[in-house]
Parts: structure tokens; sequence; C-alpha cells
């Protein structure tokens, strides 16, 4: 018999602004006024035009960003090789580093060696990735992140198969906990915004990614709480 899941109004939606949608011009900036606002991760999408077709941001910016924010610094690795860029980040001070896992020849020594290196880690899955991958893994994972579009551009729609995805992976979760197992994070990236939030909360996330639907709606005064208020009232709202 599966445990029950944990209901949504008892798990509080985080929101995660992913800097890729930011004014890069005034990155620093940008990263101050979320922070301002009130998110609670600043997510870094960091491709390397060859496990995806774009080129984003390394452990310089990382490094240079550090300063202006206390929250956690959340690094989703969309690179291949992983180890040797992920041991650059850990330095730079991120908090947080996922990775695909068809992007290391060795899932389990990668994420050993990022929590060596003193960050949570766990695995990303593309739409198309199976549950499987995680398998025997799950006692080494602080967060899963499921990819809700295909990795590598901004701006994409909100996959809605992913729902049913979030639902399986919560079961596991709660599952692996029930044995157990440590807490883990489970994270949704992509296509997020007011309209589906509610929705993907209730499928199981935690934690939601959001870089259009946060850096594209400024507030009149230029500030993102508005929005980032919005976004947290939207997941925590009863379904009508």
């Amino acid at each position: 018999m599966n445990p029950p899941l944990t209901p949504p109004a008892a798990r509080p939606c985080l929101i995660a602004p992913s800097i890729l949608s930011a004014d890069f011009a005034r990155l620093g900036e940008e990263v101050r006024a979320i922070t301002a606002a009130g998110a609670n991760w600043l997510h870094f999408d960091v491709m390397d035009n060859h496990y995806v077709p774009n080129l984003t941001l390394g452990p310089a910016v990382c490094a240079a960003l550090r300063p202006h924010t206390p929250m956690p610094i959340d690094v989703h690795l969309m690179v291949e090789p992983v180890d040797e860029l992920a041991a650059l980040f850990a330095k730079a001070g991120a908090d947080h580093i996922t990775f695909h896992p068809e992007a290391t020849r060795h899932v389990d020594r990668s994420l050993q060696a990022i929590r060596d290196a003193g960050c949570k880690t766990g695995l990303v899955l593309n739409p198309a990735t199976p549950l499987s991958v995680l398998d025997h893994v799950m006692d080494k994972m602080d967060i899963i992140l499921l990819m809700s579009v295909n990795p590598g551009f901004g701006g994409q729609a909100f996959i809605p198969q992913t729902l049913d995805k979030l639902r399986a992976v919560r079961a596991r979760i709660a599952a692996h906990v029930a044995a157990g197992g440590q807490p883990i994070t489970l994270q949704v990236d992509g296509g997020v915004k007011k309209d589906n939030i509610r929705a993907i909360h209730a499928a199981g996330a935690d934690v939601c990614v959001a870089g259009s639907a946060v850096f594209s709606a400024p507030d009149a005064d230029g500030g993102y709480r508005g929005i980032v208020s919005q976004l947290k009232a939207a997941a925590a709202a009863l379904p009508a």
C-alpha cells in the first residue's frame, strides 16, 4: 500500500526565478530585486551548446552573483560531461547542483562528488526520461527536478503530461521517506505561470522554477514583489 501524499496546503510552494529570463545587462540588480520580492531560490540555468542547443552562464557569473543574495543558488547543469563543471560551481558558491543522468557516465559517482563538495544534489529528468533512472540512487539525492519543457530555451509552454509524472515521483518520494530514507525536494521547471501553478503544486511540486513569468511581469515601481506573491497565492489556492 502506498503511503498517503502530503496535502499541498501542508507543503508551501517555493518560487525559484530563473535568471535565464533576467536582464543580463544588470544581473546583480535583478538578483537583488527578486530577493527583496520574496523569492526563495535563485535558479541558474547552465547550458553548453552541446548537451542542449544554447549557451548561457558559467561559474564566474555564479561567483559574481553570490554576494548579491542570501538565497540558495540552485544550479541546473545542462552540460556534458558533468563532473568538472559541477566542482567549479561548488567553488563558485552554488548551494544546489542538479544534472541530467544522460550527461554523465557514472550517475552515482557524480551525485556523491557533488555532495562531497558540500552541495545538495539530484537528477533532472527530461520529459521523455523514464523514472527508472531513480531506482538505485534515491539515497544520494536531495532534489528531483522534472523538466516540463524540453531543455535549452526559456519561454516554452508547459507539457501537460508532466502532471502525471509529478504525481508518480511524489509517490516514489513518499515511499522512500516512509521506508526511512531522507527527504527529497521535488522541483519542476518550464512553462510555470499563474494559471497552472496550482495544478503543478497539487500534483506534488515543492519548488517551481519561473523565468519569463517573473521577469516579464515587473511591478509598476520596477520590482517583482507582486508577481512572486501572486504565484505563491495561486499555488496555495483551493480548487474551484
